[in-house]
């Protein structure tokens, strides 16, 4: 199937070469005002928000405040909405409405490019991305095991799943048990490109074992990979200096 690119702001995340995205794990808005002026002199391409490490991530007035200032900060990159929840190895445990009622006003409020809205936190998820659409926004539906590595046709399904219920990007990352974990990873990746992605998808398998996926994910399919600027928000991640210089090395374009 032909991948439908998505056009953010100056970048065009399905097309060229795989985007970096470095994430902002701040607890307080200094933290975060100055990791993203980190971020904004780095040659990413996208920034995320990790807001469940803010330490007032339950004060919706608090949180479109702070992401007002995120994006006056990363002078002009794309920036990704991510409330991570404890599930799924975010720092934060959040109620069905709250996950709810915080991801709908940021996408009412049309200060960020992307919202990433976790495949299966509840059987609202696909009202949510419906709502989300409706209010002018872009979501990226998710899926993050911490633990495996499903097998390969259970990487796809939930791949397919996510583009069913209208996700603008696929993302998912798995922890590797052993090298062939990576490699079904990678595999999952390829086919899903190859056979049914009509839009970008995101892959990574995470921790030290995993690094290569992050580095040759794109080669598989992936659209998308996760640096760092001086923090992490997962295992595995690469400063971005170094990733920059081991995608130049692969050559992938």
């Amino acid at each position: 199937m032909k991948i439908e690119p998505l056009k953010l702001k100056q970048i065009v995340l399905g097309e060229g070469r795989p985007k970096i995205c470095v994430p902002l794990t701040g607890r307080t808005k200094e933290e975060l005002c100055t990791q993203a002026e980190v971020a904004a002199g780095t040659n990413a391409d996208l920034v995320e928000w990790r807001v469940d490490y803010y330490e007032a991530w339950q004060d919706n007035e608090q949180v479109l405040a702070v992401l007002a200032d995120i994006v006056r900060n990363v002078a002009g990159k794309p920036l990704i909405f991510t409330f991570r929840t404890a599930g799924e190895g975010g720092e934060a445990s959040i109620s069905r409405l709250e996950y709810l009622s915080l991801n709908l006003i940021v996408a009412e409020s049309g200060l960020t490019d992307l919202i990433d809205v976790e495949l299966y936190f509840h059987e609202d998820v696909p009202a949510l991305v419906e709502a989300i659409h409706l209010a002018g926004g872009k979501v990226i539906l998710s899926n993050h095991e911490f633990y495996s590595t499903p097998p390969e046709e259970e990487l796809i399904a939930r791949l397919c799943r996510m583009q069913e219920i209208g996700g603008d990007v696929l993302k998912i990352a798995v922890m590797p048990q052993e090298p062939l974990d990576v490699t079904t990873l990678l595999s999952a990746t390829a086919r899903m490109y190859r056979d049914y992605a009509s839009k970008p998808i995101v892959t990574m398998s995470m921790s030290g074992l995993g690094t290569v996926s992050r580095i040759a994910g794109s080669v598989f399919g992936s659209a998308m990979t996760f640096g760092t600027a001086g923090q992490t928000s997962a295992p595995g991640q690469v400063e971005i200096g170094r990733l920059e210089q081991a995608l130049d090395l692969l050559q992938v374009e």
